[in-house]
């Protein structure tokens, strides 16, 4: 299996790159530059990007990306992916130099998500200077933070991470949105070769954005309530209010990105011993708040 360190970057399409550059630096706070296909750069660390947002003709969630340390763990990935039957297209320099890595590959899982493997960062490591004054973003060896990704094809996307990609689960989920009586829902969490409760979830369903949605992580409370009033100030929708999670102990928002994913931004998320941890089943999305029928269309819409 995979020796995978981390949620490295993800990548986003966008109808309106100016609009992304005024959310990335105006509610996330986040920095931001052109990138050489037109679109942008979205800087949260030392990190060239960890926002890669590219202009089309859509608003969705379109690439993950996933780091190794070693040019020796990106060649025995390559190897299982081979081994595993798993069509692999390497990018070309052009592509290398756009994720400002030495290499990248790739390839699909079996939901259709598209995943990029990279190794070896290109960076001036300039310090980062939030231009709404952010702190500092939670990165660093437990990577950018987690995404939740669609599965429709459950069963087989689970088995594809867990085999093929040498996640671990985390903890689990069956959700039922109409209540007992309806049908259940699997969300399981899952994480790589670091301390974060989860660096990918899978849900079983559809998602019209390609992700159900990306976290990011600050390091104190008044982080993210400053982060609460820019959303209101830019007027951009909230999907869902302020809550802590029961699993991953975030306290957290989320709102509407311009791609249409949501954007959940959260302090205090458990770093977890893997040989200690022990795997539940949680029965409650949150220990409190985090109402997310504020982000569904009213009856009356």
């Amino acid at each position: 299996m995979m020796n995978i360190s981390g949620l490295a970057y993800v990548v986003a399409e966008t109808t309106d790159v100016a609009q992304w550059k005024q959310y990335a630096e105006g509610v996330l706070g986040m920095m931001t530059a052109p990138s050489p296909d037109g679109g942008l750069y979205v800087r949260m660390d030392e990190r060239q990007f960890r926002f890669a947002v590219q202009p089309g003709a859509r608003n969705a969630y379109v690439v993950s990306g996933w780091e190794v340390t070693t040019r020796a763990d990106f060649d025995a990935a390559l190897r299982v992916l081979n081994d595993a039957g798993v069509d692999v297209v390497m990018g070309d320099a052009a592509h290398c130099r756009l994720r400002c890595v030495q290499q990248v590959a790739a390839f699909k899982d079996p939901s259709g998500n598209r995943h990029e493997l990279v190794w070896g960062f290109r960076s001036d490591f300039a310090h980062f200077a939030s231009p709404a004054g952010v702190s500092r973003f939670v990165t660093g060896n437990i990577g950018m933070g987690h995404t939740v990704l669609p599965a429709p094809d459950f069963d087989k996307t689970v088995a594809f991470f867990t085999q093929v990609m040498g996640f671990g689960l985390s903890d689990l989920l069956n959700f039922q949105p109409a209540g007992p009586d309806g049908p259940t829902l699997p969300i399981h969490f899952f994480h790589c070769n670091n301390g974060r409760h989860h660096s990918l979830a899978l849900a079983g369903f559809p998602v019209e954005s390609g992700c159900v949605h990306v976290m990011v992580e600050v390091e104190n409370m008044p982080e993210v309530g400053r982060a609460m009033d820019r959303m209101q100030a830019h007027q951009v929708q909230q999907t869902a209010t302020l809550g802590q999670h029961t699993n991953d102990r975030m306290t957290s928002f989320y709102m509407r990105s311009p791609s249409g994913f949501d954007i959940e931004y959260g302090y205090g998320g458990a770093v977890i011993d893997w040989q200690e941890h022990v795997v539940h089943e949680f029965t409650r999305v949150s220990l409190w708040g985090h109402d997310f029928s504020i982000g569904q269309p009213s009856a009356a819409a």
